[in-house]
């Protein structure tokens, strides 16, 4: 006898979470892994612990902020691994996966140098800069308090902002 799925069914929700926030996850990710392929199984990875664990999904948070935590935690548990250390993953902005609305040259080169900040402020500068979370919800997401997620953006915009000063100095030189 086949089981019946109603409205809210776990196969149902996870469906409407994969169409939702695929792309956006597989955004973070990339950024975070800065490897296509290994993206693409982070994001896969997260919706298949999304569902093993659904029946434990808190309604206080949303399910962005709770599948944005699974992915980041995914993400840092691929690169804790011995092989990951070992493979060359510079990226450029054309290794991304694609936005919503077309990029300008500007945005690429701010989005590089958010590549490179330190993994918290990354982290904290993808999600809110990038994936237009709320302080809130980054804050959520990482696990931090809200004062945490200030200060890392905090130090994020000074040293991109130190990044772009020599960028256009170099420039104009």
């Amino acid at each position: 006898m086949k089981a019946v799925k109603g409205p809210d069914s776990p196969d149902e929700r996870i469906e409407k979470m994969v169409i939702q926030y695929q792309t956006p996850l597989l955004r973070l990710c990339y950024a975070y892994l800065h490897d296509a392929e290994l993206a693409r199984d982070a994001v896969q990875e997260t919706f298949i612990k999304a569902y093993r664990n659904l029946d434990k999904y808190r309604e206080t948070a949303s399910e962005r902020t709770w599948l944005s935590r699974i992915a980041i935690n995914t993400c840092k548990d691929m690169s804790r691994t011995g092989w990951f250390r070992h493979v060359d993953r510079n990226i450029t902005p054309d290794m991304l996966p694609e936005p919503a609305k077309p990029v300008e040259p500007e945005d690429r080169e701010l989005t590089m140098e958010i590549m490179k900040l330190p993994a918290k402020m990354r982290e904290a500068a993808l999600l809110c800069w990038l994936q237009g979370m709320t302080y809130n919800e980054a804050a959520d997401a990482l696990g931090i308090s809200l004062q945490a997620i200030g200060n890392r953006l905090n130090r994020a915009r000074k040293k991109l902002r130190e990044a772009m000063e020599r960028s256009e100095a170099y420039e104009s030189a």
